[in-house]
């Protein structure tokens, strides 16, 4: 069985992201409008809706990659993002890699976490897509960060990347992490509340 994350005992949990009255816009366009939520420790969103409809743009916002349009955007804690890139160096080993985003005890916990343990001296450029993105979620489990910020996380997984993933979230939120995902595919995260944009087609 995958080990468990490394965890954040010992500290207190800032996660904390809030929206209010936030407008999406990306290319001149106004995607969103009005947006508005709060995350909390322990607290989970998960937004859907059409191509273009704005959520890789509402994250990118909530991590400050992206300025929003109107309203106000408030983090507290620190945060970790999850997007399309893995981005670990691929010429290192997948050991090497992820220990130049945590101590080494962390990243040999979080490669046991997503499975990967037995991988550790394989250079990154040699994974599967779907090793790459379990690589990824090992580098969010190891940044010790409050705020989760997901796009698509679920990307390349098979099954059982999928139940590991929501295993990891699970565990996240546990101890007193908070999560904001972007997503199409259906993922157990219990109690999390949804956020749909309406959107109205091109990709965003």
């Amino acid at each position: 069985m995958p080990g468990q994350a490394p965890s954040a005992q010992g500290r207190d949990r800032r996660a904390a992201l809030t929206f209010a009255d936030v407008a999406l816009v990306r290319g001149g366009r106004v995607l969103a409008e009005r947006v508005s939520f709060a995350l909390r420790p322990g607290d989970a969103a998960v937004v859907t809706g059409p191509n273009g409809a704005g959520k890789s743009t509402l994250i990118r916002v909530a991590a400050g990659l992206l300025r929003a349009g109107a309203g106000t955007v408030e983090r507290e804690g620190a945060v970790a993002l999850l997007g399309e890139g893995h981005a670990l160096d691929g010429e290192r080993r997948l050991r090497d890699a992820l220990d130049f985003w945590a101590k080494l005890d962390g990243g040999e916990a979080a490669l046991a976490a997503v499975g990967l343990a037995a991988l550790g001296e394989v250079p990154v450029r040699l994974l599967s897509t779907g090793q790459r993105r379990r690589a990824g979620l090992a580098r969010m489990a190891a940044s010790g960060a409050d705020l989760w910020l997901l796009d698509e996380p679920a990307n390349g997984l098979d099954t059982d990347g999928v139940t590991m993933l929501e295993g990891l979230i699970g565990r996240h939120r546990a101890a007193g992490g908070a999560v904001l995902m972007a997503t199409h595919q259906p993922l157990a995260v219990p109690s999390a509340f949804g956020l749909r944009l309406p959107g109205e087609g091109a990709a965003c």
